[in-house]
Formats: structure tokens, sequence, C-alpha cells
């Protein structure tokens, strides 16, 4: 044990870093992202890319949308900056809507992948749209990982991750299988309004704050076994396959 914990700086130190700008430059070129063991340095803004459009909404909001046309892997790296998917200059990452507001969303047209990864400043993907898989397997997000409104399309992955901060899956629907098995929520797990289409795994997964599942909407797949609530939860409203159902409810069906 002495020695793995020796060995881990030096892991930490043999991260190659690289800059946010020239991983901008590579999707403003369509090029694949893919790195392994590094330290990115500087805020990864993906808001605002060459390709970035104006899309039509609500006479009160100007939304603009960048497109990341390429797949986007990220293994074992850590960002020390902001890493932006979606950005409000009159509000901030997670203000709300005022009477006129400016908001800046990203799409992910393939496979994103940010695995074993650490998110040491802001993380933001409200309103992002992932056509591929997304996967966060793995990662440790230090501040609120922010996934309101977030629009997934395919398989999405967050198995033992690690959110230091609130989770906000508010309103997000899952249209496939989700995984969060193992993970940590040390704050409060946000999935109000959430639907879980087909299902979801929280096998062995903590929640040491509040886990919001009000008004939540489930199907039969909802794997609670193992899974350990130390916080308040909410599961009040939240459905079944339709029906009232509570959470001393659906954990009898692992027993």
């Amino acid at each position: 044990m002495v020695c793995v914990l020796l060995l881990f700086p030096l892991l930490t130190w043999a991260q190659t870093k690289v800059n946010a700008s020239e991983i901008i430059e590579k999707m403003n070129r369509g090029e694949a992202v893919s790195y392994k063991n590094a330290e990115i340095v500087g805020n990864l803004d993906m808001t605002k890319l060459q390709n970035m459009k104006r899309k039509s909404g609500k006479q009160d909001t100007e939304a603009y949308i960048s497109t990341v046309t390429a797949p986007v892997t990220f293994v074992n790296c850590t960002f020390r900056g902001d890493v932006l998917a979606y950005y409000s200059p009159d509000n901030g990452a997670s203000g709300m809507f005022n009477n006129t507001n400016r908001v800046y969303n990203t799409h992910f047209e393939k496979d994103v992948l940010f695995e074993n990864c650490m998110f040491a400043q802001k993380s933001a993907f409200k309103y992002a749209g992932f056509k591929g898989k997304a996967s966060f397997q793995g990662s440790r997000f230090t501040e609120e990982a922010l996934f309101k409104y977030t629009d997934f399309s395919k398989d999405v992955n967050f198995s033992n991750v690690r959110f230091e901060e609130a989770a906000n899956f508010k309103y997000v629907d899952f249209p496939d299988k989700v995984s969060f098995a193992g993970a940590t929520f040390a704050e409060e797990a946000n999935f109000k309004y959430t639907k879980f289409l087909e299902g979801a795994d929280f096998q062995e997964a903590r929640f040491d704050g509040t886990a919001n599942f009000k008004y939540a909407k489930i199907s039969d797949s909802f794997n609670l076994r193992g899974t350990d609530f130390r916080g308040g939860d909410d599961f009040k409203y939240t459905r079944l396959n339709d029906k009232s159902v509570s959470l001393s409810g659906l954990q009898s069906r692992y027993k």
C-alpha cells in the first residue's frame, strides 16, 4: 500500500501538459481529439468554435450552437481550468434566464469519453447534446457537475464517478440505460424530473447528500442493489412504469 501511495505523485507528474487552445484548434479543424495521461492547462471552452451558428429560439434568448464533429477521448487527464459545453455570459454557467440572455452550447456528433479524469474547476454540460456514446467513468468532479437539460442519445456511463459537490441531472431524459454504479455523491444528487426510459444502474452507489428523485420517471430496470443512502432522500411523486413508488418499494425489488 505504501508503495502505491509513493508512486501516485510520480504518476501525476508524468502527465504531459497540453494547452486547452491546442485542443480547440483540433476541434475547429474537425480532427479527432485523443489524449491520455495529460494535464490540460487553461479553460477548455467548446462553446465558441468556428462553426458556431445562431439557433432560433425564444424571443428573449440569443442561442448559439457549436458542433464538435469528431470523436473526443480523454483518459486519465486532469483539467486545471473550466470545461465548458455551456456558457451564458449574462448569468454564468448555472444561471437562470433573464429578460435578455445569450446562451452558448456545444453539440457532440460522435462518441465522447472523459474516463478517469479529474475536473479541478468548473464543468458545465447544461443543454449540451451528445449524439454518440458518452462516458465519464471513473472521473472526479471537484465542483458542481452541471448536466441539467443535457440531451443524451445513446449509452451513458457515470460509473465510479465521484461528485464532490452537487450533481445536477435535473430534467435529463436518458433514452438508453445509464450507469451510476459505484458512484459517490458527496452533496445533493438532483434527478428531479429526470426520465430513465430504459432503466438505470445505481448498484453500490453512495449518497452522502440528498438523493432527489422527486417527479422522476423510471422503468423496470432500476438497480439499487447495495446502494447506500446516507443523506436525505426525496422520492415524492416518483413513478415506476407510470405507478407511484417509494424508495423502500424500489429497494425491496433487489433484496
